[in-house]
């Protein structure tokens, strides 16, 4: 075996190691998968020699190229890009299929992705490597431009946001305490609309409970204001289909669980709630689809 066939076999056992963190990242398979050839280009022209733990180089290196991914996406304002692979990487990558883009979402968590990308490059890359990837904080300093302190913060002012602050009341003024029975309440609505279940419904909603849409969520002609538990649940019953999507996930929606549907990554529409003196039951709920709305809600990954 010559050094250049040894080199691609030690990458190659970083390989899904190295996919997962760019995928944590950047939210995308086609880009993670970018991220991880260029890793392997820079291998390739290092002297690999003076690498004493390879696993961690190249950690980093992927590291520093999502970040470098990420900033460029912001500087511009653009969605993601997919870019022919160059002929000297070590594999021909495509894009990944639907189905196998929403099996690694699903695995990563949903909500984690979406909040993640909310984050500033440099929070999501400290976050990402020590919170979920264990790395210590003198490993991850480089990457970020940072002393081990300053990575430290930024890991910390991410982690905060990511989990909602984790204060005793939400922005919104429910308990903490509330939570638990609330997000209960959340999955058993979500659990009776993917079976297409009217009694399940009606029971977790209040009888009198209001729902609004705003004019990008409700279709045209139709109202934008429901009354009553049996009214919202004969017509939730029509999405009983699309509720089975895995891009939807519940999640804290302004302090509070809620729904968020994220086709491809990509946040579409939120339900909000409110719930009764119980928290057993919905109150009222919003349908929430303006981009600019949607932009303005403090979302965050419910425990």
């Amino acid at each position: 075996m010559t050094n250049a066939d040894f080199l691609a076999a030690r990458f190659e056992e970083n390989r899904s190691h190295l996919r997962a963190v760019a995928y944590r990242m950047l939210g995308s398979l086609a880009e993670a998968d970018d991220a991880v050839q260029e890793s392997w280009l820079r291998l390739s022209r290092s002297d690999a020699s003076a690498i004493d733990n390879l696993s961690g180089w190249l950690t980093t290196v992927v590291a520093r190229v999502s970040l470098d991914m990420l900033r460029s996406r912001v500087s511009r304002r653009e969605d993601s890009i997919d870019a022919e692979p160059a002929p000297e990487r070590i594999a021909h990558t495509t894009a990944p299929d639907p189905e196998q883009e929403a099996l690694m979402a699903d695995s990563v968590g949903l909500a984690l992705l979406i909040v993640l990308d909310r984050l500033e490059p440099a929070e999501r890359l400290a976050f990402v490597l020590h919170d979920v990837f264990a790395m210590p904080f003198d490993e991850i300093a480089p990457s970020v431009d940072r002393t081990p302190a300053a990575a430290r913060q930024l890991a910390s002012r991410a982690r905060r946001r990511v989990h909602g602050g984790g204060q005793g009341a939400s922005d919104s003024g429910v308990p903490a305490r509330n939570l638990t029975q609330q997000s209960e309440t959340v999955r058993a609505f979500l659990t009776a609309l993917r079976a297409g279940d009217f009694n399940g419904l009606v029971a977790v909603l209040a009888p009198d409970v209001v729902v609004t849409l705003d004019p990008r969520a409700a279709r045209p002609g139709a109202p934008t204001t429901l009354v009553g538990a049996e009214t919202w649940a004969r017509g939730a019953i029509a999405y009983s289909q699309l509720a089975r999507n895995p891009a939807l996930h519940v999640a804290l929606i302004n302090g509070a669980p809620g729904l968020i549907f994220a086709p491809h990554g990509q946040l579409n529409r939120v339900l909000t709630f409110t719930f009764g003196d119980s928290d057993t039951r919905i109150a009222t709920a919003e349908v929430i689809a303006d981009p600019a709305r949607l932009a303005t809600l403090d979302l965050a990954v419910l425990n």
